[in-house]
């Protein structure tokens, strides 16, 4: 029996391990450089993996999982069962099922996990619906997994997993928001105890349920985000479930977004007013952007923590992206190649972004809207205007360290910017640099007094 695996992930690894270990040819497939489990075959296409084989299990995340399966489709034997385990919305799962029949005779099954596959690895229970659900029953029950076999149709399986998602991972946000606030508190060790004390294995469940929060952050996001859909489609109040998938989108920013200990609020308030011309005197002036880069509007003026942002000349699919994770007194910070030759940013993103407490936007690239931008009181400095519009096709990155204006912008950098332009901070000295910025406002203060003291002393001069 020969089992096809797309996508070699953690879950990919474990189940492929677990068919070989049952004498099953196993060949895997992913495009990206991830490690081959032992035993396993690596396919150079996704087609060598599905030809010939009985069961193709689908693990590549449900943003893919549409695409893979119609190009999976066209190679699936007859007699195969096409399996896609991807925790997703059920209307994907029909239309996932729909693209399989539509381009072969091969049966299709809506799988989903219902439990830790780390720890019970591919004995993990299972919950399956769909053509295909009995057969899947069958080859997971000899590998010691218990499966509910649902019957009826595609979708089924992955409304089940996404009803105990609202638990679960309900769960491990609430983890994360009371060990985090333990901390801010100087109490975490205590709700830490308090915690553990009502977990069954006490401190190694917390510690699963708060690790595994911030590593699979960006996946769970996206999942109690269709079980929030879920909720509002059995016409009940989403706001908890999409409070949930929130935690989670905040716990999947790169760790330099999520620590704001360096950069606190108090520190942005201190340079609230401070010209970036004393910032720059301040840091010898390095860290200023090169003049090309300006406000849109006079008297714009914004300070704040550096949301970082790398995208594809002329588009902004990345933008979008970032404004989800974004946070009161974030600064996005583009590096958008120095195209001109399309707007990145417009009165609507603004608005987007305003509405998610962002101070400003910094682009090495274009923007448009400029008169709405000053209505609404939202600064942006940007290279060049433009009245064309963005592409939206990707790729992009989010929360990496950045080229913008000839100054490398970390993520969690001190961004503070006026008339004069755009002045970047590192995180570890912008303690230090306020205070120096501060003694270099003071002391121009005191100079131009004796200027006009001394203009007003001379005979002909001016009080």
């Amino acid at each position: 029996m020969k089992a096809g695996i797309i996508g070699l992930g953690e879950a990919g690894a474990l189940y492929a391990a677990g068919f070989v270990e049952q004498g099953w040819e196993v060949v895997g497939f992913d495009p990206v450089d991830v490690p081959t489990p032992d035993g396993v075959e690596r396919a150079a296409t996704l087609a060598e993996a599905v030809r010939g084989s009985a069961l193709v299990l689908g693990l590549t995340g449900a943003k893919a999982a549409l695409a893979v399966a119609e190009e999976a489709a066209a190679h699936l034997p007859a007699t195969a069962v096409y399996a896609d385990m991807n925790a997703a919305a059920p209307e994907l799962k029909r239309r996932i099922a729909a693209a399989v029949g539509a381009a072969s005779s091969a049966k299709f099954a809506d799988v989903s996990v219902i439990g830790s596959v780390p720890k019970y690895r591919h004995r993990t229970a299972l919950v399956a619906s769909g053509q295909g659900a009995s057969v899947v029953a069958d080859h997971f029950g000899s590998l010691g997994a218990p499966v509910e076999d649902l019957g009826g149709d595609p979708g089924a399986a992955s409304a089940r997993k996404l009803l105990r998602s609202l638990f679960m991972k309900g769960l491990g946000a609430v983890i994360v928001e009371a060990v985090d606030a333990g901390r801010a508190a100087g109490a975490e060790a205590w709700v830490r105890q308090q915690v553990a004390g009502e977990l069954v294995d006490g401190d190694a469940t917390l510690e699963r349920l708060y690790q595994g929060t911030f590593k699979h952050g960006e996946r769970r996001s996206h999942e109690v985000a269709a079980a929030a859909d879920l909720v509002g489609e059995l016409g009940l109040d989403a706001r908890l479930a999409e409070a949930i998938g929130h935690v989670h989108t905040l716990a999947a920013r790169p760790e330099g977004l999520r620590d704001t200990s360096r950069v606190t609020a108090e520190l942005l308030a201190g340079y609230e007013g401070l010209a970036t011309a004393n910032i720059g005197d301040a840091t010898d002036r390095l860290g200023l952007l090169d003049s090309g880069i300006g406000a849109l509007w006079p008297g714009a003026r914004t300070v704040g923590r550096a949301l970082t942002v790398w995208t594809r000349a002329g588009d902004n699919q990345a933008l979008h992206q970032a404004i989800k994770i974004a946070e009161p007194g974030d600064i996005m910070v583009v590096n958008g190649e120095g195209d001109v030759s399309r707007a990145l940013v417009g009165e609507l993103i603004a608005e987007r972004a305003r509405a998610r407490g962002v101070v400003g936007m910094v682009l090495d690239g274009a923007a448009r809207d400029v008169e709405v931008l000053a209505e609404m009181g939202f600064p942006v400095w940007a290279r060049a205007v433009t009245p064309a519009g963005p592409y939206k096709f990707g790729p992009g990155h989010v929360g990496i360290p950045v080229a913008v204006g000839g100054v490398v912008c970390a993520p969690g950098d001190l961004v503070a910017a006026d008339g004069d332009g755009v002045a970047v901070v590192p995180a570890e000295r912008a303690a230090t640099v306020l205070a120096a910025a501060r003694e270099v406002e003071a002391e121009e203060a005191r100079r131009r007094t004796d200027i006009r003291a001394a203009a007003a002393a001379t005979p002909g001069g001016t009080s």
